[in-house]
């Protein structure tokens, strides 16, 4: 079921929401969240039933893990250390069959000429997303670091469904506690107006952004992948469009999951935070996917020995950890690359901050924006790696970037631009009917590259009720410019709801054509 579907919010969102406050009002606390773990394993079941076994099996053996890797003085057999280790093997033992078997087998039949043969594995919804969960809670709890959790609590730990498919990567800590408070089960109309509203800005920005950018991304990067040549402004629109279609759906997906979890009174991490703005590559990681950001620091940079070990292991550590955030995303060496990608920006970013700091260099506003001009432009370029079908597609599209296959634009350009045609046939651009990008093409890209460097995001148009947990300490929109928060940020009034309604019908009128999240396929 997608958040994006008349199902869920017709159907539902609004008999879950009903339930579960019908429930907690009127009888124990434990019925409400019976009732949303039962909601939420029917959300998870609804596009392949047979999965809800591997998703019950995988808490039941998890939470029985946790609760002797908890304060228990003695654990049977294997010891405390090693209970661990048989729960992260259990886990990535998992993972590794569904998201990786028949990645392994194409590479050792290609590079060692065996012939391995497994049957195509399909790989289960949100798997990637629930697996690092319970990962990140048997580590606490091996840690001491877990309370005493219920087996039903935990259940909702994992299924809500909010967070469930694409996130956020909770802490149990985060969330469960919230759960526990009787305030909590009452209805309250504040929690309402503002998890409705960020829903409908999520909403708004899936299927009015990103699925209207989409057909001028999809079509060239399946052109690549097909083995054909793409011109200079289609591997760059191409390129510029993807960037946007993943922003605006991760973004989206992000403010659906935390309005819908705000209906119900409960507060999820932020996960996503105006990325296109940072100033380099270190913060576009603290705004990008960033619970998934701060398992990988807390559970494999910082084991693995984080920067205490002298520059050249720090420099080794980003470099591991983001080639496995890479192949995490997927099984494929696109993947790889593009993490390794993302690993050497880093190493880069880390010498250039500390050569700075030695010359006694600071940013002043002209800094600021040739670094954020120039970590968008390398995100960019990376996502042509994330996005392409494989590693021969990507070369076609980074050749048509550096100009090798030519120039062609659309007719569209030739009235605009006629008293420059004479030069532009002397170097040999040519106009064609079907290239992709004409000028209302560019007019949308043009609009939303505005949007997202420009305007502010859902948690600065929502300042005054913050409804996202981890809120970034440095200066947002609202504190730089008062006037913002004093008159335009939104507030539960007259103008607010008939705006937002208006963008909700708008964006329920465009729900035929209904798409998955991308972030629905890691």
């Amino acid at each position: 079921m997608l958040f994006n579907s008349y199902e869920f919010i017709f159907l539902f969102l609004p008999i879950t929401l009903i339930g579960f406050f019908l429930l907690g009002s009127k009888s124990s606390y434990r019925h409400a969240i019976l009732w949303l773990v039962f909601a939420s394993l029917c959300f998870y079941g609804w596009w392949n039933p047979p999965y809800l076994v591997l998703i019950v099996s995988s808490i039941v053996c998890n939470y029985a893990i946790g609760f002797f890797l908890g304060d228990r003085a003695h654990v049977p057999v294997l010891g405390r250390k090693g209970l661990l280790i048989f729960g992260l093997a259990l886990n990535l033992g998992l993972l590794g069959y569904f998201k990786y078997a028949n990645f392994f087998a194409d590479n050792v039949n290609q590079f060692l000429g065996a012939s391995v043969r497994l049957d195509p594995v399909i790989l289960p919804l949100a798997i990637s997303f629930f697996t690092f969960q319970q990962i990140a809670y048997l580590v606490d709890a091996y840690r001491r670091e877990t309370q005493e959790y219920s087996f039903l609590k935990y259940s909702l730990f994992v299924t809500f469904f909010p967070q469930l498919i694409a996130g956020p990567i909770v802490h149990h800590n985060e969330v469960l506690p919230q759960f526990s408070r009787r305030s909590l089960y009452p209805i309250k109309l504040e929690n309402v107006a503002v998890g409705l509203t960020i829903f409908s800005f999520g909403l708004c920005k899936k299927v009015l952004f990103a699925d209207t950018i989409a057909p001028y991304a999809n079509p060239i990067f399946e052109a690549a992948a097909q083995g054909t040549a793409i011109t200079l402004f289609e591997a760059w629109g191409a390129a510029l469009a993807y960037a946007l279609q993943l922003y605006f759906d991760f973004s989206g997906y992000s403010d659906m999951a935390i309005g819908a979890a705000r209906l119900f009174g409960i507060k999820l991490p932020l996960n996503f935070h105006s990325p296109y703005k940072s100033i380099d590559i270190i913060d576009f990681w603290r705004r990008w996917h960033i619970t998934l950001s701060r398992f990988l620091k807390e559970y494999l940079y910082i084991p693995l020995g984080g920067n205490r070990q002298g520059q050249g292991r720090r420099h080794l550590n980003l470099m591991l950890t983001m080639l496995l955030g890479g192949l995490w995303h997927g099984a494929g060496w696109t993947f790889v690359i593009w993490g390794g990608m993302h690993g050497a920006y880093l190493v880069v970013n880390h010498q250039w901050r500390s050569l700075c700091k030695g010359l006694g260099f600071s940013n002043n506003r002209w800094s600021i924006l040739a670094g954020q001009a120039i970590t968008f432009l390398l995100v960019v370029v990376a996502w042509v790696m994330f996005r392409a079908e494989n590693l021969g597609a990507a070369g076609l599209l980074y050749r048509g970037m550096l100009g090798a296959n030519g120039i062609v634009l659309n007719v569209g350009w030739q009235g605009m631009l006629r008293p420059l045609l004479p030069m532009l046939e002397s170097w040999n651009i040519e106009f064609l009917p079907d290239a992709v990008f004409g000028p209302q093409a560019v007019a949308l890209l043009g609009l939303l590259l505005l949007i997202a460097w420009f305007a502010p995001n859902t948690q600065e148009w929502m300042v005054r009720y913050k409804p996202a947990l981890n809120y970034p300490t440095q200066p947002d929109l609202a504190q730089q410019q008062p006037f913002f928060r004093r008159v335009l940020s939104w507030r539960p009034n007259t103008v607010w709801a008939i705006a937002t309604g208006c963008l909700f019908v708008a964006c329920v009128l465009n729900l035929s054509r209904v798409s998955e999240f991308l972030y629905f396929d890691f």
